[in-house]
């Protein structure tokens, strides 16, 4: 059978301990996305916490649990993502941290109750179930079909860049009528002046500039690279990306 588990993933579970809180609400004036229990509810959401700039920190695609909200996240940053989202806590009676009975699968194919990545719909198709720690992983398949379709993510990619430069409009990772979040002034600001003077962008390692250059994948030959969209050829571009640059 083939390897589904993304053990690079973890799962962040927001849960109130009130029946007058809610998970989605609590989140819904913190990230980028509109994650409002009925949205939740037709399919996970991509989304982010940035600073206060605009910049991005975190990434995530959120997902509804009844009155909780599941986060699947990078593992090498979940306890960082649950501090962080603690701060904004104050005295709310909501619980955050890892899930760790919940694992991330991912499959390029169709799966019984699974959900379409809301990023673009060939990344393939994603779903939460109970961890097993005999499971294969198939983190390296998982690279290298993100990479191959121009995608970005996670800090060691995204970290410190606003928001609109990840391709976040043309990924589905922002909403720009959903009320305030944390960054959601300069966020608007760039997308009213149509101010995204940079991209990331996948590239062939050998065309990389290594000044530019965010994260590099040898043995892949690709490279994530934070360039000028004046200095993008819209025709090296995947299409999704291309016509972002083109509008």
């Amino acid at each position: 059978m083939t390897a589904t588990r993304l053990a690079n993933r973890a799962v962040i579970r927001v849960s109130p301990r009130d029946p007058s809180e809610n998970g989605s609400a609590f989140l819904q004036g913190l990230v980028t996305n509109d994650v409002r229990a009925e949205r939740l509810a037709q399919g996970p959401v991509y989304a982010a916490l940035l600073t206060a700039q605009g910049k991005a920190m975190f990434d995530f695609l959120v997902w509804g649990d009844g009155a909780d909200v599941l986060l699947d996240c990078e593992a090498c940053a979940a306890d960082d993502l649950a501090k962080r989202l603690g701060l904004y806590r104050l005295r709310r009676a909501i619980d955050i941290a890892r899930d760790e009975t919940l694992a991330v699968h991912w499959s390029a194919q169709p799966r019984e109750g699974a959900a379409a990545d809301p990023r673009l719909a060939a990344l393939g198709w994603r779903w939460l179930a109970p961890a097993n720690d005999g499971e294969e992983g198939a983190d390296e398949a998982w690279l290298a079909h993100r990479l191959a379709h121009g995608v970005p993510e996670g800090q060691g990619e995204l970290g410190d860049i606003l928001w609109l430069e990840t391709n976040a409009v043309e990924l589905h990772g922002v909403s720009f009528d959903k009320g305030c979040y944390v960054g959601q002034e300069n966020t608007a600001r760039m997308n009213w002046r149509q101010k995204v003077n940079r991209r990331l962008v996948v590239v062939d390692l050998e065309r990389s500039q290594e000044k530019r250059r965010k994260a590099a994948y040898p043995a892949l030959g690709k490279a994530v690279d934070h360039l000028r969209v004046d200095d993008l050829d819209p025709a090296t571009l995947p299409d999704w990306q291309a016509a972002g640059v083109s509008a």
